[in-house]
């Protein structure tokens, strides 16, 4: 009974001094060891570790691909035009001695490199012109970029792997003033449109009217070529027919005048038929009767 009571303590005590002293480093983490807050030993490779109980502590370290979102910096570019810039990097502690020794954690560590990288994209972007910023060539300039932060964070054993713009926005003032000056110009478009269409219009319409014109103009002359042919031909058929009987000629066109003037039945004439060459064969009759 007596061993018992000393085995049972002897157990927790290894069990309390082995908890104490085992750690596991992940894949995902590199850890520093410390004793009395100096670094002791940096261990880069995930497995089962061990430390002094009380007197050492451990320092998890991501050593993945991290992100950082720095908050929007407005930037001047050459020509003075203001844009801001919203930007993101990715970044890995390749060093964990010299990051714990400058910046300490992540949360200090992201709060400088959003500073370096504002501070780079003002530099590097302020000398540049709006429209190179919102072209191609703002690859170019982003390249410069991260090569200039890449510098600075080397010092905190850091490595810059890449930095983009996410967003290059104009002030609220100057889209406003752009949204207006970007209505005015449609609306002298729309007008310009409407203004040509109203020409293009009446150009239409005046050849319109003028091929109509030209169309009756034709017309009408054919018309006439025609009525003159058959005026020509009709005449030449009333010359032979009065080459062959000049009586039967005559009295036909003394019928068909006798017609026009006697139309509607309410002409009188006061002749004598005997006397008027007009009525020369109504006279015939007469003395027949």
């Amino acid at each position: 009974m007596k061993a018992n009571r000393f085995i049972l303590p002897i157990i927790v005590a290894v069990a309390a001094l082995a908890f104490f002293s085992i750690f596991i480093v992940k894949e995902v983490n590199q850890a520093i060891v410390l004793q009395f807050g100096d670094p002791k030993k940096i261990i880069t490779k995930p497995g089962l570790n061990f430390k002094l109980p009380f007197i050492q502590n451990v320092v998890f370290l991501d050593k993945r691909i991290l992100n950082l979102d720095a908050p929007p910096e407005e930037v001047i570019a050459s020509d003075q035009k203001r844009l801001i810039v919203d930007a993101f990097a990715r970044f890995k502690i390749i060093d964990p001695l010299k990051f714990y020794i400058s910046v300490g954690n992540e949360r200090v560590a992201r709060s400088r490199l959003a500073t370096i990288i504002n501070s780079r994209i003002r530099s590097v972007l302020g000398t540049q012109r709006l429209q190179t910023l919102l072209s191609e060539d703002r690859n170019k300039q982003m390249a410069l970029i991260q090569e200039g932060v890449n510098t600075e964070a080397e010092k905190f054993g850091i490595k810059i792997v890449d930095v983009r713009i996410k967003r290059a926005d104009l002030p609220q003032a100057n889209s406003e003033a752009i949204y207006r000056r970007m209505q005015t110009e449609r609306e002298r478009e729309a007008k310009e449109f409407r203004a040509r269409g109203a020409e293009m219009a009446v150009t239409i319409t005046s050849t319109a009217d003028k091929e109509v014109t030209v169309i009756l103009a034709n017309a009408n002359k054919e018309s006439e070529i025609m009525k003159g042919e058959g005026d020509g031909l009709r005449n030449k058929i009333f010359a032979e027919a009065f080459g062959r009987d000049p009586d039967f000629f005559a009295f036909y066109r003394s019928m068909q005048a006798y017609e026009n003037a006697l139309i509607g039945g309410e002409t009188s004439l006061i002749m004598s038929p005997e006397d008027s060459e007009f009525f020369k064969f109504f006279g015939e009759t007469f003395k027949q009767n």
